[in-house]
């Protein structure tokens, strides 16, 4: 069996496994085992979400959530990639920033969201910088990791060519160090996500994280888990994108990848 084949007896199995568990739910609810007020039929949470869907109710939300998480994404990974750069390359940068960033790394993010509330309000801002921070500090220990493992002798070749210290920071050390900060980038792309949809049912101005638990406190079950699927689809979605253009930037890293 080729190692395509695999693949798709794998990708195969992994389907089978999730249809067994929805016909699994669907029985055990039909049966009076779980309760249908709390746990609906997969069955009629798929009509729902196939009304959702074909009414376009869901591009809204989605909408909403998605512009604040790549605002605060792609800002927070530009940020971190740079002070990780400077933090990994120079010993001075990285004893002055090292404290402040071991002492925010380790703190929960959730539990900064009540003084941000206070200091912010409970409007884009606050959301922005909550998911920024959850961002922010994965792909920066990853960049200042990445730098640091080099191999200097690629360093003292590139020096030898005559490369000054601006190409050799973005021509040779960046290059190397990619493979892990992307790494860094694809774990805060969950953190990421997780974040915004907290920080949208606490501040309950929308968003799919406010219609998650709109739905929740109007006993509207079914309503309430389609927007989890629709929400468990687009992190998939997002991985998956991530990993596809992963492949294309760094693709000498998948050569040998089996």
């Amino acid at each position: 069996m080729s190692q395509k084949d695999h693949r798709l007896l794998d990708r195969a199995l992994g389907v089978l496994t999730i249809v067994g568990m929805l016909v699994l739910v669907e029985v055990l609810v039909r049966t009076g085992v779980f309760n249908r007020a709390l746990i609906p039929p997969p069955t009629a949470v798929a009509q729902t979400l196939a009304g959702i869907l074909g009414s376009g109710k869901a591009l809204a939300p989605l909408g909403e959530t998605l512009s604040i998480f790549f605002m605060a994404y792609v800002t927070a990974c530009t940020l971190a990639v740079g002070l990780g750069l400077l933090m990994g390359r120079f010993r001075t940068v990285h004893d002055i920033f090292e404290p402040l960033v071991e002492f925010l790394r380790p703190m929960p993010k959730p539990a900064l969201l009540p003084p941000l509330i206070l200091f912010l309000g409970i409007g884009d801002a606050m959301k922005l910088t909550i998911v920024g921070l959850g961002v922010f500090f994965p792909v920066l220990i990853n960049t200042v990791q990445g730098v640091r493992g080099t191999d200097p002798v690629i360093i003292d070749v590139a020096r030898t060519f005559g490369h000054r210290p601006h190409n050799l920071m973005f021509k040779v050390i960046l290059p190397s160090a990619l493979p892990i900060i992307l790494s860094g980038m694809r774990v805060s792309l969950g953190l990421g996500l997780i974040l915004v949809v907290i920080a949208e049912m606490l501040a309950g101005t929308g968003g799919v994280g406010y219609l998650i638990l709109d739905m929740q406190r109007s006993f509207k079950v079914s309503q309430m888990y389609a927007w989890i699927v629709i929400l468990a689809v687009l992190g998939y979605t997002l991985n998956a994108a991530f990993l596809f253009a992963e492949r294309r930037v760094i693709h000498w890293s998948f050569v040998n990848v089996r």
